[in-house]
């Protein structure tokens, strides 16, 4: 190895693991469910975006081991080419339908979403107005389309209101694009939509809500947007095929001159390989499964709101979350990852969240209660963060 490089290494890993900041990688053996073996351990997992359960769920397996017997393991090309599979087709049919868009096109990942959307719209003759906790994908994706990126104080709409004007009546730009997160993922705080459609029609903003979050946990499995009744006022609505929808995968929801505009011009849909068939087929299977019924949804809430009350009453700091993601926040990155150790130790799964992913001084084990999660063993992990909590002083 170049010695320029081994000692770029060298002093980078180094000063991470000194400061509390680097992530060591935990190794799942088997399944992503409520409970998950970690070195041959068993631990109540907090920690999974496997909002719904659905990663495990017998209807989405069932669909997919057909798809692989009828359509093989791959698609075989880019969209483009001859990867366009009718599994594809109906998948983005049935997310449209579910979103409320005319139409939908699906992407290899949630940051795929983002880096196609927004560079295929906006480049350097435009603005963009971004919250500034979005996503790291959206933030990329502003990079990439060139564009100038004007931050946002975060969910401040007076903010938002003064730089849109000022971005509009510069006549500095030929388009101007506000886009924020619909469910905020470290803190479970949820975008002020309805203010935010006022200031967009009033300045002419295009409108890009990014739902990985909302989608399966905001309006009653439909996510935020149809949350405020909204579908007919945001531009893009983005979402992740990952979390609550239990596979991998992304798409973008929205007109039908939009969806046809990012099948000739988003880069990841052009020129990388389309969704697999049995991961197609499980997500639609899943989203049948959100349209059939509120139970996933209604329960996830109902474990959500169990885990803040159990946590709040024992004295942690929950932040001001208004989904069932429930943050601890610890402060100090080196405490924020001792707790993390500790519960693991003790049969919790709930990793460490610090710099850069969150800002400094916030660290914060994230908990993600599932709709897979029984009430048992919320009891059995609030014991857990009650009794680490303690020996650590973060509660008294």
């Amino acid at each position: 190895m170049s010695k320029v490089l081994q000692q770029f290494l060298t002093e980078n890993l180094d000063h991470l693991k000194n400061n509390g900041l680097y992530n060591e990688i935990n190794v799942v053996e088997g399944a992503n469910g409520p409970i998950i073996k970690v070195k041959g351990k068993d631990l109540i997992n907090l920690s999974s975006n496997n909002y719904l359960g659905l990663a495990t769920n017998e209807r989405m397996k069932k669909v997919a081991k057909e798809a692989v017997d009828t359509h093989g393991v791959g698609a075989g090309a880019v969209r483009t080419i001859n990867g366009t599979l009718d599994l594809h087709v109906k998948l983005e049919e049935k997310l449209a339908e579910f979103k409320g868009t005319e139409a939908a096109i699906a992407y290899q990942s949630g940051f795929n979403c983002n880096m196609a959307a927004i560079s295929a719209v906006m480049n350097k003759e435009d603005a963009i107005l971004s919250d500034e906790l979005n996503h790291a994908s959206i933030i990329d994706g502003c990079r990439l389309s060139k564009a100038k990126i004007i931050r946002v104080k975060h969910s401040d709409m007076d903010d938002l209101r003064a730089k849109a004007k000022e971005a509009v009546e510069s006549g500095l730009y030929k388009k101007v694009m506000y886009i924020t997160d619909g469910v905020f993922s470290m803190d479970g705080d949820v975008a002020k939509l309805p203010e935010i459609v006022e200031i967009a029609e009033e300045f002419g903003l295009i409108t890009y809500v990014d739902d990985a979050h909302g989608s399966g946990v905001m309006g009653k499995g439909a996510g935020t947007v149809k949350h405020f009744g909204l579908q007919d006022k945001i531009d893009f609505q983005i979402g992740t095929l990952s979390k609550a929808i239990g596979v991998v995968g992304g798409y973008v929801a929205g007109t039908q001159d939009l969806i046809d505009w990012l099948k000739v011009a988003s880069r990841p849909f052009l020129f990388s390989t389309s969704l697999a068939p049995a991961d197609t087929r499980a997500i639609t299977e899943a989203i049948d499964i959100l349209m059939e019924s509120t139970e996933l949804h209604d329960k996830v809430w109902e474990n959500g709101n169990y885990l803040k009350d159990g946590l709040k009453k024992l004295g942690f700091d929950i932040g001001h979350s208004e989904t069932p993601i429930t943050p601890c926040i610890i402060g100090d990155e080196k405490t924020t990852q001792e707790f993390s150790k500790r519960l693991m130790e003790e049969g919790v799964y709930a990793k460490s969240i610090v710099f850069p992913t969150v800002p400094r001084g916030t660290g914060r084990v994230r908990n993600m209660p599932t709709a897979a999660h029984t009430k048992e063993m919320l009891d059995d992990a609030l014991a857990i963060y009650e009794r680490v909590g303690k020996e650590l002083g973060i509660i008294k």
